[in-house]
């Protein structure tokens, strides 16, 4: 005879590939998880052991009209109407059970939308940029029953994120006595595999160490060994039931070193009576990112959490409300104006197309990272490429090197005017701080301070970079303030490369100064 497929006691009809499967149930299914649905949309959710369990109630017959809940053999099948059974038993054994039906895997309950735009389901969600481990409580404050509900809602939250090769990435880690890393990012790239991994995760029991969870996971869950990718926010969703039993302070101070965004979903929170027995009343402000409101979620309780899931993932989704991500390395966005005037010369202006490249080097340039521009000027000004133009390392180092030198006169100050329209305009409403590198190697032939201050006022901090010839006046007119720390100046084009770490230094400062 065909050889069955051994399943676990969870597995479902949509977890089954092929339209006939005979599979073989384990022996001992802990009877009272089970949910048996009828024939129809819900069936592919169906426990396949479950629905084995409960043969010879639920009838291919029965149901046609209104579907009752009935309790046989120890499962309780949900109420349905005009539903018929899952699946047929074909024979049984006594060890184990074995259930042959078909698995309903296209169904979906129909919500009479229209499609939208077929999403590439190996991508995955593209528009949600995010790393998650998922902390949850194994403590005996939640117990058996509320673990598996628990695992119900971030198995919900896990489908609706959109999980995939270029989508969200998402790990398990279980909160009890010792942390446990059940599963890193790198393991599954599909909603179906990390549903199926939540599906099967046993409950630990012990103390709800959610401190010492937390701190564990901000330490070594995100290694690119494990999977983390650069550039990605990494984000911890702690799920809370009641309250921590040690401290939780410490570990958000690391995860907020590591750069870890954590958000606290807090269920069932103490009551006026419980409060005596926890630590500290002010745990969930002092654990997440920041306590703005975003990071912190409340559910009254486990059941009837559907509603919660959306709202979740929308906020787990918004990289742009990552603040714990943002360093100045990924949240800048750097113009570069250039000096095309005929004294600067070819071989000259090669080194300063190398001073850029080696300060734009320093930043991580993504889509939603850091960002660079670049405009060359002499009376005219030439935008070499926009801010939106390149979104990778290598393109943008690609751009600067194939500029080409224009030769002419010098109009700087027409120059930061433009620039602070053309290139600085479009971004002005982004989350990223705006920054303007100015290099020249003479005086201006108009006024650089009225531009210069506009440039200011639009929120553009500018450094001022002279070379040779450069009026020290012009330079220090130009640079915001304090305007001795913006302000460079080199005798030779060659000392451009020891500037380098000062300029980003000064970029570094200035935006943490921001956050301030």
């Amino acid at each position: 005879s065909l050889a069955s497929t051994a399943v676990t006691c969870f597995t479902r009809g949509l977890d089954l590939r092929k339209e006939t499967e005979d599979v073989l149930c384990p022996g001992n299914c802990p009877l009272w998880q089970f949910y048996v649905f009828g024939d129809g949309v819900y069936a592919s959710l169906s426990s396949i052991c479950g629905a084995a369990i409960h043969r010879g109630v639920i009838t291919n017959a029965g149901g046609a009209e209104n579907y009752p809940a009935v309790n046989a053999n120890g499962i309780q099948s949900q109420v349905l109407t005009r539903w018929a059974s899952s699946f047929s038993v074909s024979q049984i054994k006594n060890t184990a059970l074995e259930a042959v039906g078909r698995s309903v895997s296209t169904a979906r309950p129909s919500t009479g939308k229209r499609p939208k735009k077929p999403l590439d389901k190996k991508a995955g969600n593209k528009d949600c940029k995010a790393d998650i481990a998922f902390l949850l409580d194994g403590s005996y404050n939640i117990g058996q029953r509320r673990f598996n509900l628990q695992k119900n809602f971030v198995g919900k939250v896990a489908v609706m994120l959109g999980i995939g090769t270029e989508g969200p990435h998402v790990g398990v880690v279980q909160a009890s006595e010792h942390p446990k890393i059940e599963f890193y990012l790198k393991n599954f790239t599909a909603a179906k595999e990390v549903l199926f991994a939540i599906k099967e995760l046993g409950f630990r029991g012990g103390n709800s160490n959610t401190g010492k969870a937390l701190k564990h996971t901000a330490q070594k869950f995100f290694s690119s060994e494990n999977g983390a990718r650069k550039g990605i926010p990494k984000i911890i969703v702690v799920f809370l039931d009641g309250w921590p039993s040690d401290d939780i302070e410490e570990a958000g101070i690391v995860a907020r070193e590591f750069g870890v965004n954590v958000f606290i979903v807090s269920v069932a929170k103490p009551t006026t009576e419980e409060l005596g027995m926890v630590q500290d009343i002010g745990f969930v402000d002092k654990a997440v990112c920041r306590n703005n409101g975003f990071f912190s979620y409340q559910m009254p309780t486990w059941f009837g959490t559907t509603k919660f899931v959306k709202p979740l993932v929308q906020k787990l989704c918004s990289h742009e409300q990552m603040l714990c991500s943002k360093t100045c390395y990924n949240s800048v966005n750097i113009g570069f104006l250039i000096d095309g005037s005929s004294s600067v010369g070819e071989s000259n202006f090669r080194l300063v197309l190398e001073f850029i490249s080696n300060v734009a080097k320093a930043f991580e340039i993504s889509d939603i990272g850091s960002k660079v521009a670049a405009v060359q000027f002499t009376y005219d000004q030439r935008t070499e490429f926009s801010f939106t133009d390149y979104n990778t390392k290598d393109d943008v180092l690609s751009a600067i090197r194939n500029i080409r030198y224009m030769s002419g006169g010098t109009a700087t100050g027409d120059a930061i005017s433009f620039t602070t329209r053309n290139v600085f305009g479009p971004m002005k409403d982004g989350p990223n701080k705006n920054f303007l590198v100015v290099l020249t190697d003479g005086q201006s032939y108009d006024d650089v301070r009225g531009p210069a201050a506009a440039a200011q006022k639009a929120g553009i901090t500018v450094f001022s970079v002279g070379v040779a010839w450069a009026p020290l006046d012009d330079l220090k007119d130009m640079a915001s303030e304090p305007r001795e720390s913006h302000t460079f100046f080199t005798r030779e084009f060659t000392g451009l490369e020891l500037m380098v770490p000062d300029i980003i230094r000064g970029i570094c400062k200035d935006f943490l100064d921001s956050k301030q």
